[in-house]
């Protein structure tokens, strides 16, 4: 199978709408309210993949992974979550099972695959976000106040200065495609890319795999998710500069949001007060904002601390009714 598809080898299914990710598999069965549903999604000239679970009739959270994620990041999160809440996980472009990306990945690009998303659910979401993803988050509530009833950051991005230089994201990724066309074809990045997900959550969270090592083998072995995580890393601080002029030019939405602070892997008190600050800033954008901190949780919130998860979007739910 090409490498801008989802890979196929056995150890994965996801083909006419199933997927199989050791903890749901319907076979392609009709939304039943509790069963997941997988299927590649068109949003404007990209396609994502979608994981959807829950009642139709519930509250839509839309969730949304940090750099170089994928939708398992969310598994145990929406275990809490799906039984009274419409859980729609997906992977942007490039990475998880999506196809490859047509565009670079710009701040303004991801507000439009929210927004698309959003729409496709066909009422406001609450947005809930990790790290990067914040970014997005926020973006989205600024530009299409109407799709959005409530945010949940999850440990997001923070920089209280961004500045840029050169821009050169744009430029670059193309550059990161090739690499990433480059490894899977010499089947590096079968090797590289599972090695490289497990180092990284060694460091940023205190649990394992939320599910079976071949899923994240047919996942980070894909040689499109490899250049898409160097594209987006080249990204990241284009999208927060953006994110900042975004700010002077659009205002928050007096909507309900909660910030959840991890502060397990920030080292020194005086690096974690900073965190903690950063976020609290964050939260003050609504009147309606607050922030947790979660002094045990590592980076991976939703892996950490999933209750937390689940009860920040119960907090929201109960503030939007005051709204």
């Amino acid at each position: 199978m090409s490498d801008s598809r989802a890979a196929n080898d056995g150890e994965i299914t996801h083909e006419g709408g199933t997927v199989n990710d050791g903890t749901v598999n319907n076979g392609g069965a009709a939304h039943d309210g509790r069963a997941a549903v997988s299927e590649v999604v068109n949003v404007g000239r990209e396609q994502v993949h979608v994981v959807e679970e829950g009642p139709a009739d519930g509250p839509p959270l839309l969730l949304s992974s940090g750099l170089g994620g994928a939708w398992f990041d969310w598994r145990p999160s929406a275990d809490l979550l799906r039984d009274r809440n419409r859980v729609i996980a997906f992977d942007r472009p490039g990475l998880g099972l999506s196809p490859a990306a047509i565009a670079a990945p710009t701040l303004r690009r991801e507000a439009d695959v929210l927004a698309a998303l959003a729409e496709r659910a066909g009422r406001p979401v609450i947005a809930v976000a990790h790290s990067m993803a914040g970014f997005h988050a926020e973006a989205l509530a600024r530009l299409r106040p109407d799709l959005v009833r409530g945010l949940v950051l999850v440990d997001p991005s923070y920089e209280p200065h961004p500045h840029e230089l050169v821009r050169f994201a744009a430029a670059a990724t193309p550059l990161a495609t090739a690499a990433g066309v480059l490894l899977g074809a010499t089947r590096l990045a079968r090797v590289l890319g599972p090695i490289g997900r497990r180092a990284v959550l060694k460091h940023t969270s205190r649990r394992d795999e939320p599910v079976p090592d071949a899923v994240v083998r047919s996942v980070y072995g894909r040689g499109t998710v490899l250049g898409t995580v160097i594209a987006e890393d080249l990204a990241y601080r284009e999208q927060a500069v953006d994110l900042a002029r975004l700010r002077e030019r659009r205002p928050f939405p007096a909507v309900p949001l909660v910030v959840l602070t991890a502060l397990g892997d920030v080292k020194g008190e005086a690096k974690r007060r900073e965190w903690s600050e950063g976020h609290a800033r964050l939260a003050r954008m609504t009147p309606y904002g607050s922030q947790v901190d979660l002094p045990d949780a590592r980076h991976m919130v939703q892996l950490d601390r999933p209750d937390a998860v689940a009860d920040a979007v119960a907090k929201v739910l109960r503030a939007e009714e005051t709204v």
